[in-house]
């Protein structure tokens, strides 16, 4: 998200005339184009309105999320193979392309979350939960991982300069928070009793996880914020992210809330009630935390920030206060939530094709393959 397009005149194609040359240089961050791909659809279907071919329109972003997510991962296993060395300091060696490990299991998260929900029109019923399965599994494991890897790799390992902190260092900790709003689906296709309990309590605890280690890091990145601005303009629309935790800890809550007569029954009051009383004033931040986004962008924008992968920062974070907002609008009746929801889903799709215009645009040069300037 961090590879910045080079004028015209500076692109050398000769660069990439060896076709594995287009892998050298293709990292994590690539996988925010899957997430922003597959919230879309996850979004128009969880809207609480109904509209002529909705539904159609969820399905074919679906697809098309799940065709990036299996192209993008051919693409780094010859990544993997044939650069080895890159690939291991992107890792170990920079923080500031290891933090982005968070994206890859929250692009097999989303696009499993979209499989359960959307899969079953083209995969049929029995193969749309198994692969639902496998990629809230794999998602699951590979966030868990990352939470704890990415910031042990930053205390032990990583050398970190002051004020470099930013908003792409939450990528990590909130991947176990999408495992938390996505689970909650699966526990219908569980047996009833301790099978269901487990997978519930087990959601709300990676909630934890996800939300405590969001409070740690949020304090840092604010200071970097305040008081050292973000440079250079490209990182703008990172600040996108930082909606990110909110609107999907908004989007866990009722999820879990909705999930509970099937699984602890004997809390499920006590469960919805924390999803209205949680998510209505955690929404509420991001509503105002957007409108900062939006102001601090369209500065960047007349200041002439070009385009890079960070445009994809502009979708999913907003996708995820779009089920957030859905959510609350269906557990309170509120028409003004319904609005909300709609609203935001017309910013995320702006969002969309701007990141997704330009990144084909890019593609099609060539520009997006060759290393940062």
């Amino acid at each position: 998200m961090g590879i910045t397009v080079a004028p015209p005149q500076r692109v050398i194609l000769g660069e990439l005339d060896r076709p594995a040359e287009a892998f050298r240089h293709l990292g994590p961050n690539w996988y925010a184009a899957v997430m922003g791909t597959a919230i879309m659809a996850n979004g128009a279907n969880a809207l609480p309105v109904t509209v002529p071919g909705l539904h159609r329109f969820a399905v074919v972003f679906w697809g098309l999320g799940l065709l990036m997510l299996l192209a993008l991962s051919g693409a780094r296993l010859v990544h993997f193979v044939r650069y080895r060395a890159e690939a291991r300091a992107m890792l170990l060696e920079n923080p500031g392309t290891a933090v982005f490990y968070g994206c890859p299991p929250m692009a097999l998260l989303a696009v499993g979350a979209g499989t359960l929900t959307l899969g079953r029109d083209v995969l049929g019923e029995p193969a749309a939960v198994t692969v639902a399965w496998v990629l809230w599994t794999a998602g699951t494991v590979y966030s868990l991982l990352v939470a704890f890897g990415i910031p042990y790799l930053m205390a032990t390992r990583h050398e970190i300069r002051p004020g470099t902190a930013n908003p792409t260092w939450l990528l990590p900790v909130v991947a176990p928070m999408v495992a938390a709003a996505t689970g909650p689906a699966l526990i219908p296709h569980l047996p009833d009793g301790q099978a269901r309990a487990t997978m519930l309590y087990g959601c709300y605890a990676m909630f934890g996880v996800s939300l405590m280690l969001t409070m740690m890091l949020l304090p840092v990145v604010w200071h970097r914020i305040a008081h050292d601005k973000l440079a250079p303009l490209t990182l703008t629309p990172t600040l996108f992210l930082v909606l990110g935790p909110l609107g999907q800890s908004t989007t866990a809550a009722g999820a879990l809330g909705g999930a509970a007569p099937a699984a602890a029954p004997e809390y499920a009051r006590a469960m919805h009630a924390f999803g209205v009383l949680y998510g209505v004033p955690v929404l509420g931040f991001a509503l105002v935390w957007l409108v900062l986004c939006l102001a601090a962008n369209r500065r960047a924008l007349a200041s002439g920030m070009p385009f890079a992968m960070t445009w994809w920062a502009f979708t999913f974070p907003v996708g995820t206060c779009v089920t957030g907002a859905s959510a609350l609008a269906r557990a309170t009746g509120l028409t003004a939530m319904t609005w909300v929801s709609v609203a935001l889903y017309l910013v995320l799709a702006a969002g969309w094709l701007a990141a997704g215009i330009n990144t084909a645009r890019g593609l099609r040069t060539g520009r997006l393959l060759l290393p940062p300037r």
